[in-house]
């Protein structure tokens, strides 16, 4: 998060009304799985913390609540504590000092990624719970819009890659490359291997134009990868907790918790 540029652009798409929602929590997506998440690990008491909390939806489905983000512009939304990441990427807050955090389509935007995952190891308490659900295989041609711009608009290395999106975007064709990793990553998991870094691939995030969700998303993560990771720093996976779960992990929502 030293990238003067990434910060300056959520602080811009954030005048702009282009990120965020103010409007009522019911109305997103994943809050029927926050709330079971609060429910079943009775959260409501208990020290929450939202990462990537943008205009704070969620402050009110927990009584102690904090949000955290980027953008300074954000302090506006918040009747509850917010904070922001500090400028070398830490988080303001002591070791094992929290029960619960949840980061929403956030960790695919983060270029310090391996950085803000120690973070959230780093302050949560032994046996505190993590709601883990980024975007997941963010796509290469999101950065350019490619999948919305017009072919009359595109050169022609642009014509073939918008021409292509159906192809590479299909299951069968993305498992040609998804299994066969997966599969090597997991025997050297079994093996003994830890993970202690995240496996991603670095996207090429577009700071100028929003053409399209994700299209300033600098991280491509596959599940199976951040399963890894977790399992490898000290984790249990609770939505997945078996083998076969783990590596055919597709989408969603990865609840983990911090071995005590």
């Amino acid at each position: 998060m030293r990238n003067s540029s990434y910060r300056e652009f959520y602080e811009k798409i954030d005048r702009e009304q282009v990120y965020g929602s103010t409007e009522a929590p019911e109305s997103h997506a994943y809050y029927g799985e926050l709330i079971k998440f609060i429910n079943d690990f009775k959260l409501d008491g208990k020290k929450c913390l939202e990462v990537g909390s943008s205009k704070g939806i969620f402050q009110d489905v927990v009584q102690d609540y904090t949000g955290l983000d980027i953008a300074e512009s954000l302090f506006q939304y918040y009747r509850k504590p917010f904070v922001l990441v500090r400028n070398d990427g830490s988080y303001p807050f002591p070791d094992n000092c929290l029960d619960a955090i949840w980061a929403i389509a956030v960790h695919e935007h983060i270029p310090e990624i391996n950085q803000a995952l120690h973070e959230l190891k780093r302050i949560l308490r032994p046996r505190g719970v993590v709601f883990f659900a980024p975007a997941w295989q963010c796509r290469p041609w999101a950065s350019q819009g490619y999948a919305v711009r017009p072919y009359k608009n595109l050169d022609m290395r642009g014509k073939i890659i918008k021409a292509l999106i159906p192809l590479r975007d299909s299951i069968w064709w993305r498992s040609l490359y998804i299994f066969p990793k997966r599969l090597c990553r997991h025997i050297s998991f079994l093996l003994g291997k830890k993970y202690m870094k995240l496996k991603y691939k670095r996207l090429k995030a577009n700071y100028e134009i929003f053409w399209t969700s994700d299209s300033d998303a600098c991280n491509s993560i596959d599940p199976h990868d951040a399963i890894l990771w977790f399992l490898s720093n000290g984790f249990r996976c609770l939505s997945h907790p078996t083998h076969r779960k783990a590596f055919f992990v597709r989408t969603g929502v990865l609840i983990f918790q911090k071995r005590g």
